[in-house]
């Protein structure tokens, strides 16, 4: 039985709250926000440490230090962050925020442990355990790995809406977003010439009606399109 996306009118994937579409923009967000953060860092935290290598190669810098940029310390730095507020002004930090609600995705999953009897029970974790440490690429490890249980929750269209504002944020300051190619074939729902693959995304989307394709499923069509087309 499908359900809708908390998202859009399309249909959420078995067992989850959101459509696949959404689902791939937040493993595509997971993996940009550690590199986004870089950029800050090298672009507005790094100059005031001293010569860096530039962008165009060799020592030293390719253009003149940006000065430093309250808005990008606020984002790198500590702080707190309540997950289910979506109040967010600008003042969370990245790993608080990526933190908190790996909290509050923790608290939901199950644990299995046994008392001092031995007695099986099943319980919320205590909390989210990083293995890579509580850094952003740390906490974006923990969270692509606990995302096909994330998409479940009853929260995962606010989890999406608060990614999207924070990777909103990241591209507004670095002015940098991931590469979009066009894909040959016409989407086989509105049949524009709108399919595009995103650098960091795994499906295919149309970016007139939203359709969205895995790799193999696009590979097929596009097959088909083209037996059809040399058939005259």
């Amino acid at each position: 039985m499908t359900t809708a996306c908390t998202l859009c009118p399309r249909d959420a994937a078995d067992g989850s709250r959101i459509c696949p579409r959404h689902a791939d923009e937040l493993r595509g967000w997971l993996a940009e926000i550690p590199a986004q953060a870089r950029l800050l860092e090298e672009e507005f935290v790094a100059p005031g440490g001293g010569p860096a290598q530039g962008r165009l190669g060799g020592t030293g810098r390719a253009h003149a230090p940006a000065p430093v940029d309250l808005r990008v310390l606020t984002l790198l730095g500590p702080g707190h962050a309540d997950p289910t507020s979506l109040d967010d002004d600008g003042t969370i930090p990245i790993a608080v925020l990526l933190g908190a609600w790996a909290g509050h995705i923790a608290y939901h999953y199950p644990a299995a442990t046994r008392d001092r009897h031995g007695t099986a029970r099943i319980q919320p974790c205590a909390q989210a355990r990083p293995r890579h440490g509580e850094s952003i690429t740390g906490w974006c490890a923990w969270h692509r790995a606990y995302l096909p249980f994330t998409l479940t929750l009853a929260a995962a269209a606010d989890y999406h809406r608060a990614l999207d504002h924070l990777v909103h944020r990241l591209r507004a300051l670095t002015h940098t977003s991931p590469r979009i190619t066009p894909r040959a074939a016409p989407c086989p729902d509105c049949e524009a010439f709108a399919l595009i693959t995103v650098d960091g995304r795994w499906g295919i989307t149309c970016d007139a009606c939203g359709h969205h394709l895995e790799p193999n499923a696009y590979d097929a069509h596009a097959a088909h399109i083209l037996q059809t087309v040399a058939a005259g």
